[in-house]
């Protein structure tokens, strides 16, 4: 996509330190790509006492985040797979 900050290739680099995401207690579960805009968000969160309506920003913010990733993530399966299906014809025309 044009708008992606980073390439397909090059893995992405995280935001937050191992340290940081221990001290706002973030989840292993949590702790991907989009990890470093967790502790604002559950801040916001618990100052706000979960109220749905509040910390749309935030959240919107980290869904666009985690939707990007996806995106990139299946763009790189998808060149993955049009190469095994390239090295599988050469394969099949090589037998013939």
């Amino acid at each position: 996509m044009a708008g992606d900050s980073y390439s397909d290739d090059a893995s992405p680099k995280t935001f937050i330190t191992q340290a940081e995401l221990n001290k706002t207690q973030i989840p292993l579960a949590w702790r991907d790509f989009c990890a470093h805009l967790l502790p604002e968000l559950n801040k916001c969160r618990r100052d706000n006492l979960f109220a749905p309506w509040k910390c749309e920003e935030e959240r919107i913010t980290w869904t666009k985040c985690q939707y990007d990733d996806y995106q990139r993530r299946m763009r790189k399966l998808d060149k993955r797979r049009a190469a095994r299906e390239q090295e599988l014809a050469a394969a099949a025309a090589a037998d013939l």
